[in-house]
């Protein structure tokens, strides 16, 4: 390793080196620092390894599957076909709709596109589970524990592309579900926390005095303990409270999670809330006497859109990522809904037969990925707009 990093190093010096001399002490070389440079190398480094590793023989000579370089190969087809779709999707958006899409279509860099593509891609699948998968998701058929891919010689079934878990409920229809259960279930946990914390935070930035110091207080307490440990331990105390009023554990997860992230969206709220009030059309309308109501939703309101759309797509990554974290933990969304948190606990097991059927590690990996995918996209399209309202040029 150390050999390695000192031919890096000696690359390096020597990459600038020449630069400087065949392009006569042109500015870019000449002022390239040398970690630049440094930086150029070990790109070049590492795309030679990752061309060479993708073209090594997916079968060892002892006649082993070679599983990461199986991996490797369909994590470059994956980026590869990403985008591809992501620039076939930007490309139909500058040719059809309005003229204001269109316009939004030809300033949107590559990573927004593909963000937008896999968040609409994951709607409709929630939203039409039930006519997209094939079986139902809690239906238990009677071969369980059938590998991915469909190859019978590998323990695989065609009838079940993806496999079957444990108890023989089919992958494929469970992770279609999950769509419509854990995303579903996480954009209302944001939706409501954010009524809760943004016109808490409003109406404190509004009001000041005493209602803002004791919901700042309030609030500072909440934020004091770590999310994901308070969460655990009032999912741990309405467990027992579910059970004795019938009500299911689903919606009290709902309630816990937005009122431990509405905390966050007071903050943020109350911050912009409070930039704005002392605006002059704010005391103009005060002026008119205009009420409570129309000062948060008619002038407060429209005039932090902006930050608090860009919130809005970070705190669901996190309320998703919590939904999944407690359902992998065994308290989030209960059986027989499926999750992909519960999925990638129920079959992380599948992962101990990789070494002898590389597929088999693909089972667990699917609800993981799918909860990774949607986190990466909404993340392109939050720093995109974070970056039209910061009002920077390319």
């Amino acid at each position: 390793m150390a050999i390695i990093l000192v031919l890096l190093f000696g690359a390096a010096f020597v990459f600038r080196r020449v630069g400087q001399t065949v392009t006569g002490n042109a500015p870019k070389f000449r002022d390239m620092p040398y970690g630049a440079a440094f930086g150029y190398v070990l790109a070049a480094a590492m795309l030679i390894f990752a061309v060479w590793y993708y073209l090594q023989p997916t079968v060892t000579e002892t006649g082993v599957p070679n599983a990461g370089v199986m991996f490797f190969r369909w994590a470059i087809h994956g980026f590869l076909i990403a985008a591809i779709a992501a620039f076939l999707f930007r490309l139909l958006g500058r040719s059809i709709g309005t003229a204001g899409s269109k316009k939004l279509f030809r300033t949107m860099p590559l990573t927004a596109s593909f963000g937008i593509l896999v968040i609409l891609i994951y709607a409709f699948v929630a939203i039409f589970a039930g006519a997209i998968a094939p079986h139902g998701q809690a239906e238990v058929f009677g071969t369980a524990n059938i590998m991915a891919g469909g190859d019978p010689a590998l323990g695989g079934d065609p009838a079940f592309p993806l496999g079957t878990d444990q108890i023989g409920r089919d992958i494929l229809s469970r992770l279609i579900y999950g769509a419509q259960n854990t995303v579903g279930i996480a954009f209302i946990t944001t939706c409501l926390a954010f009524v809760i914390g943004g016109s808490l935070g409003f109406l404190a930035a509004t009001i000041q005095g005493w209602l803002d110091e004791l919901l700042s207080r309030g609030v500072d307490v909440l934020m004091a303990i770590p999310s994901l440990i308070f969460a655990l331990l009032l999912m741990t105390i309405a467990s027992v409270w579910a059970a004795r009023l019938g009500v299911p554990l689903t919606v009290f997860m709902v309630l816990i999670i937005a009122l431990i992230d509405s905390t966050r969206v007071f903050r943020l709220a109350r911050a912009v809330g409070l930039n704005i009030v002392v605006m002059d059309y704010i005391e103009a309308a005060k002026l008119r006497g205009e009420g409570l109501g129309y000062l948060v939703f008619k002038e407060i309101l429209p005039n932090a859109m902006a930050p608090l759309l860009a919130e809005f797509g970070l705190r669901f990554c996190f309320v998703f990522l919590t939904i999944s974290s407690l359902s992998f933990l065994g308290v989030g969304i209960q059986p027989p809904l499926a999750d992909w948190g519960t999925m990638v606990r129920d079959l992380a097991p599948f992962i101990n037969f990789a070494a002898f059927a590389p597929t088999a590690a693909i089972t667990p990996l699917l609800a993981a990925g799918a909860i990774a995918l949607l986190t990466v996209a909404v993340n392109f399209v939050v720093d995109w707009m974070l970056h039209k309202s910061s009002g920077l040029k390319e």
